[in-house]
């Protein structure tokens, strides 16, 4: 056998085999697949982007909260501008000399790698400005404009919920891949959360360059180019007048205001003050380093993310779970003087009737009953420990939603915070801690914070006597159904039959006789049933806290009002979620609460918050 002979024969095969690959490639590339021939005429293609039309945001009426209009961006394709009239195109579109000399310096040092692309070089440009240039365009050769739209707004409020928009970043584009340089996202609120409803889908169209790269016809007539695809429209849940009059009456306050539906979670308005004036919003780029220095951070959703003490509405949870743990009944009466004292520890109170009931420590808020209801509930004979007790306790209230995120649609929603054994166990050394050392609990003290959604959730939860849908600002339609979470019924631990109990007391709060924390809130011809809040606060003046639903059998809205540093519940926050609650029921405010109404909406608290200047 010749060895050398067989070597060659296969080394010659091999080669007829990788020949026979290549011209197989090459037919496939040149002739089959058109793929590969157009992205090599792409140095003689233009491709323009079409953006589409953003959705829009609807409120729950079918109004048009989050609307359109027409811009354009100029774009500039640096190959193809001669000298040209500086002076002229900056007066056009009112920009300075000095950026446009800027740019232009930028595109000479960068020339090769630009080559015929074409750069942005002015954005979101009105209408007017455009028409201008256009009349103009021969004096500005290498320049055009691109159509897309900017989002405006029919009511001047909720600028917080529903967040802006603005052309991403490379930090962006690195966890999004499929946005691009020049693409608009969602960034916070509502334009966040339903940014892949809203955004559509861009198209493009392609035209075909000449031997001077000067545009000569659409390639193959259009046949490749696509159409954008518009975005699609959000239902909220939101009541926009009702928007609008919650941010009038927090005008001036910090602080929120936030109305749920009970049957559905549907959340109706949700304010955090002082917000952003949507005038701002719809130019965030340029009012940006304005609204992120401002001291009160009116880009903060307090709603959502500010955890705060609870205050004398956390009694209504102390009360529900001491009825369940059947360590308090409605008969049971405490004496109070002027607070809740055992030895040198004292837990003060405003002056009232004593000894009460029940529904009148609710009436009219006693801290002293309160703190023998909770320590009722934590010394449980029926409990090993302290220790078990408690996580009891803890467990209980974190089946109202306390301590924990509520899973609502909205971003950046904050759990607020709930103390653990585990903690006290530091503050006052293992098993060495009682009740009386958490006392402050009992009253929403201590170491509770939670936001004001989780008060109105809870005031949803006591509406229903027993439950809540988790709170959402999608609005359920046939074209765009929510998730089947929102529609669940997310019942405690606590028996629907004892939520009777504490009804009765929160509305003898509000339209009992003397004594009543509440009067201020009675609407007339409705039967609201409340509770007032006040907050301590080691940095400042107390925080003024309500929360109320009504009427109070078939409710309809449940509301939470929080204006830090206000003082008394009753003084602040308890009218402001009244007055809202009216409006929505009744559509007009009663002419005897108008006086009322003008105190609240003409009244600045600025100045009690304390805020760090910058």
């Amino acid at each position: 056998m010749d060895i050398n002979s067989d070597r060659k024969d296969v080394l010659l095969i091999g080669v007829l085999v990788i020949f026979a690959i290549i011209v197989i490639k090459l037919f496939s590339i040149q002739i089959i697949n058109s793929e590969y021939r157009e992205s090599a005429q792409n140095n003689a293609l233009k491709f323009e982007t079409r953006y589409p039309a953003r959705g829009l945001i609807r409120d729950r009426e079918g109004r048009i909260i989050v609307g359109n209009k027409i811009t354009y961006d100029i774009h500039v394709t640096p190959y193809n501008v001669p000298e040209f009239d500086t002076l002229e195109f900056c007066r056009i579109f009112d920009v300075d000399t000095s950026y446009i000399n800027e740019r232009f310096r930028f595109y000479k040092a960068n020339r090769r790698k630009i080559g015929y692309q074409s750069m942005t070089i002015l954005k979101q440009i009105s209408g007017e400005q455009y028409n201008v240039f256009v009349e103009k365009g021969f004096m500005f050769p290498g320049f055009e404009g691109v159509p897309r739209t900017s989002r405006t707004y029919n009511y001047n409020a909720g600028g917080n919920l529903l967040g802006y928009i603005s052309e991403v970043d490379q930090d962006y584009i690195r966890k999004h891949p499929e946005y691009r340089s020049g693409d608009y996202a969602g960034r916070t609120g509502m334009e966040e959360a339903y940014e892949e409803i809203l955004r559509g889908q861009k198209g493009y169209t392609i035209y075909l360059r000449d031997a001077h790269n000067q545009i000569k016809e659409h390639y193959r007539d259009g046949e490749k180019d696509v159409a954008a695809v518009a975005g699609k429209d959000v239902t909220t849940t939101i009541d926009a007048p009702l928007q609008a009059y919650g941010e009038k009456l927090m005008r001036n306050k910090v602080g929120s205001l936030v109305a749920i539906e009970p049957s559905t979670g549907e959340i109706l308005t949700m304010v955090s003050s002082p917000g952003i004036s949507t005038d701002k919003l719809a130019e965030i780029n340029k009012y940006y380093n304005e609204i992120v220095s401002n001291p009160y951070r009116p880009m903060y959703n307090r709603a959502v993310m500010s955890p705060q003490p609870p205050g004398s509405c956390f009694k209504v949870v102390n009360a529900l779970i001491g009825l369940q743990e059947k360590v308090v009944t409605p008969a049971n009466r405490y004496s109070c003087n002027r607070g809740f004292i055992v030895g040198k520890l004292k837990v003060g109170c405003h002056g009232h009737p004593s000894p009460l009931d029940f529904y009148q420590a609710i009436q009219m808020s006693c801290n002293a009953y309160f703190c023998h209801v909770f320590r009722n509930i934590i010394d449980n004979p029926k409990y090993g420990s302290v220790r078990e007790a408690f996580n009891k306790w803890k467990e209980y209230t974190e089946s109202f939603g306390f301590g924990t995120k509520l899973g609502t649609d909205i971003p950046s929603e904050q759990a607020g915070t709930m103390p653990t054994a585990e903690r006290y166990d530091k503050l006052h050394g293992k098993n060495k801690w009682k009740s009386l050392s958490i006392i402050s609990l009992s009253i929403g003290q201590g170491e509770i914070g939670c936001t004001p959604l989780h008060l109105a959730n809870f005031a949803a939860t006591v509406a229903n006597r027993g439950y809540f849908y988790t709170p959402h600002i999608q609005k359920d339609t046939p074209e765009m159904p929510i998730d089947e979470r929102f529609k669940e019924r997310r019942y405690t631990m606590v028996d629907t039959s004892y939520f009777k109990e504490v009804i009765k007391g929160m509305q003898m709060a509000v339209n009992g006789g003397p004594g009543s924390t509440a009067r201020v809130a009675q609407i007339p011809g409705i039967t609201v049933c409340g509770k007032t809040g006040t907050a301590q606060n080691p940095h400042g003046d107390e925080h003024s806290v309500f929360i109320c639903f009504a009427p109070m059998d078939d409710p309809k809205i449940a509301v939470a009002a929080y204006v830090e540093n206000a003082g008394f519940g009753a003084t602040w926050a308890a009218p402001i979620a009244s007055l809202l609650v009216e409006m929505y029921l009744k559509g007009e405010i009663s002419p005897q609460r108008k006086d009322l109404e003008n105190r609240i909406t003409s009244t600045s608290l600025m100045h009690k918050v304390r805020v760090k200047k910058k």
